[in-house]
């Protein structure tokens, strides 16, 4: 998520004439947002899905808010503290804004705790795993507590008395702490103090058993007498403040931005507080007394009836419990890239002989991009190697390799974007170890975050120096590989070579209109390029009625000119489909406007994170043209970041990616449709198509078989 700023409205292209000038005709960003949250949420409710994968989505709920307060929430509220009155796409003011989103969250809220507590809680305790309060252990059990107190939790603990002697301490965000109230029997006076949990303690105490979790929160309530000797504990409450977690770089007036970074980095731990969590028997007094010491208004305080960051739920996931997790699934590795006789395979011989493919975590991220940088690093061929880096994983071996690269001499640049939201801190980690190491490290551009995930290899080959390269839609992490939903291609391609190298001259160096043959580049040429391919495909269905076809996957669809531009595409004849995951501001089926746009969301097993363009006429009627790429249809993508789409050219792969679209389109059970008055209801299920299950069916398949490559 970025801020509201990254997300304002831009001018229109030249020419371009809104559709209408009813606001109606988009849905509100953020309310969209939450209806995302509400479909990974249901997820929870969903008694087919195994049952700690329901506790998972939970916790995974819980996360998703707790950035949204902290970016999309905390804006809106500069904003009304501004005094800003600009009205968003869809005409709410931001006070608007911020009142609908009360409402939704206090719902959703609800739905959550009621999951919790009444579904999922006694499910998990008729398997066995139980949810224990101080009330419920018996005196074996309280008797292990204590000693676990005594020699674990009491040792870190910092009891903080508020008094005239003691201010009200600083609440970092998203912190669980208790709030204290104490009575001295000597003179009757009430005293408050917070005692914060230990963040880097399991949120659970587990019993020996292995299978009863005790809160944290809780035991340590139980033990506040040893913390506040001859006091009375007369109550406690548990509560949890987020804060505004946006940074507010000024880059055109830093010298150095690395600097500038890691100086904001410090300050957001004292951002502003945006929201209010606390336990719902909270008196008036504690209530009253939180609010006032965190400059709140009664609006940002969330009472909850359960325990408080559901987020911690995360730490069931580590049970060995396999009967109650989603069947393991380890990535394959396609026929092309496999190793032969223990051999492993020559990754540039397979790409010099046709383009490759790979489908996350369906395809293995180590045997294919892990393992051409790692060949690239170690083959004394490869003059060059220069890669983006937006997020990456604490182990990776990618960075090794850049590393190793370096030290044998080769040259080697990365991009390193530290304003990657909530990973400035790993990533200036990154940029300082790459730099000791002797890689050429950039930040980026002025004012554009490099959010395109892209590689280039040079390679010296006897009769010339020829460029491969990776271009896809996910980070260079192997972790999240696991875990979202993404494609890459690998391709010794020299156009895109060519291109490709150009882009990372620009990203290094200086330059000014700089020209692409084959990528589409943000904030360059891919947002022109985008509306003029779906025009093509309103003069295609104007030349001959039905044969206009447009299908787009992204994370989210927000921008208000790409989305006038698809409803006079649908008011034209051409028939679209989109598979948007997260936020969509476009109403479809609506009469008169967007009766040929159908609008679905896979929600699953996987985070659907690739995003595909497919026009049907792109090079001319009857012949398609499909990109994949980083950017999804944004402002900030389209207009604020360094964003790239590559073509597949390839007719087998063509072929693939037909293939992903279909079946998401047929997927009738993690699929939502969106109807026209913007609300989100499940698919009906029919042939009962689970996308996530037939992309691992595809992938083995695909792992026993060879594709017949396209020389180039």
């Amino acid at each position: 998520m970025d801020t509201v700023a990254d997300d304002a409205p831009v001018a229109a292209p030249a020419g371009f004439t809104p559709i209408s000038d009813d606001p109606k005709r988009f849905l509100n960003r953020e309310l969209s947002w939450l209806d995302f949250n509400a479909r990974v949420l249901e997820s929870a409710a969903d008694p087919e899905t195994p049952l700690l994968e329901r506790a998972k989505f939970c916790a995974i709920f819980s996360q998703n808010l707790d950035e949204f307060f902290q970016v999309r929430v905390a804006g809106l509220a500069d904003q009304v503290i501004a005094g800003v009155g600009r009205t968003s796409a869809d005409g709410l003011s931001p006070s608007e804004t911020l009142r609908a989103v009360a409402d939704r969250v206090g719902e959703l809220v609800d739905r959550a705790e009621h999951l919790f507590l009444d579904r999922i809680v006694p499910a998990l305790a008729e398997v066995g795993i139980v949810f224990s309060s101080w009330d419920q252990l018996d005196d074996d059990d309280r008797a292990y507590l204590v000693d676990e107190f005594e020699s674990r939790i009491f040792p870190v603990l910092t009891p903080l008395a508020v008094d005239p002697g003691h201010p009200f301490p600083y609440i970092s965000s998203l912190s669980l702490n208790l709030a204290v109230v104490l009575r001295d029997p000597f003179n009757g006076e009430r005293r408050f103090a917070r005692v914060k949990v230990p963040p880097l303690l399991p949120r659970f105490v587990v019993m020996p058993d292995g299978e009863r979790f005790v809160p944290l929160e809780q035991v340590i309530a139980s033990h506040l007498d040893r913390l506040f000797p001859g006091m009375e504990v007369v109550e406690t409450f548990a509560f949890r403040v987020t804060r505004n977690a946006d940074l507010t770089l000024e880059e055109e007036e830093a010298d150095d931005l690395l600097a500038a970074v890691e100086m904001e980095l410090r300050r957001r731990r004292f951002g502003v507080a945006v929201r209010l969590e606390v336990d719902a028997r909270v008196t008036p007094e504690v209530r009253e007394l939180l609010v006032r010491e965190l400059d709140l208004t009664e609006d940002a305080v969330h009472e909850s009836v359960g325990p408080l960051d559901l987020g911690g739920l995360w730490a069931l996931r580590e049970l060995d419990r396999p009967d109650l997790k989603d069947p393991p699934f380890t990535p394959v590795t396609q026929a092309r890239l496999a190793a032969n006789d223990d051999e492993k395979v020559d990754i540039f011989k397979v790409i010099l002989d046709g383009d490759v493919l790979v489908h996350h975590p369906y395809d293995s991220f180590h045997t294919s991009v892990e393992e051409f940088v790692r060949q690239a690093s170690r083959d004394p061929k490869v003059l060059a190697i220069k890669l983006t880096l937006y997020r990456t994983s604490g182990d990776s071996s990618i960075i090794k390799s850049l590393v190793r690269a370096a030290e044998r001499g080769k040259q080697v640049a990365a991009l390193v974007e530290l304003k990657a939201r909530f990973d400035e801190a790993a990533n200036i980690g990154w940029a300082r170890a790459l730099e000791t190491a002797g890689v050429h490290v950039t930040y980026g551009l002025v004012g554009l975050k490099t959010h395109t995930k892209t590689a280039l290899v040079v390679r010296d080959e006897g009769s010339g120096v020829r460029s491969y390269c990776h271009i896809g839609t996910g980070n260079y992490n192997a972790k999240t590989a696991k875990l979202y939903e993404d494609l890459g291609i690998l391709t010794a391609d020299p156009v895109i070579g060519a291109d490709l190298a150009q882009l990372f001259n620009y990203l290094t160096g200086y330059g000014r209109d700089v020209q692409y043959r084959r990528l589409l580049v943000a904030p360059h040429p891919l947002r022109s390029r985008l509306l003029e391919l779906i025009d093509g495909e309103v003069a295609a269905s104007r030349a001959v009625p039905g044969s206009g076809r447009i299908v787009m996957k992204m994370n989210s669809l927000v921008d208000p000119v790409s989305i006038d531009r698809l409803y006079a595409a649908s008011q034209a004849g051409v028939e679209i489909d989109l598979v948007v995951r997260g936020i969509c501001c476009l109403r479809p089926g609506v009469e008169g406007l967007s009766e040929r746009i159908r609008v679905r969301s896979i929600i699953g097993r996987y985070l659907e994170h690739s995003r595909i363009f497919r026009f049907a006429n792109g090079n001319g009627v009857g012949e398609p043209v499909t990109y994949i790429g980083s950017a999804d249809l944004m402002p900030r993508n389209l207009d604020r970041r360094i964003e790239a789409l590559v073509p597949v050219v390839d007719p087998a792969l063509q072929r693939r990616i037909g293939e992903i679209i279909d079946v998401n389109l047929a997927d009738d059970t993690l699929a939502w449709d969106l109807g026209p008055e913007g609300t989100w209801s499940h698919v009906p299920r029919v042939e009962t198509v689970d996308a996530h299950l037939r992309f691992q069916e595809l992938a083995q398949a695909r792992a026993r078989r060879t594709d017949t490559p396209r020389p180039l």
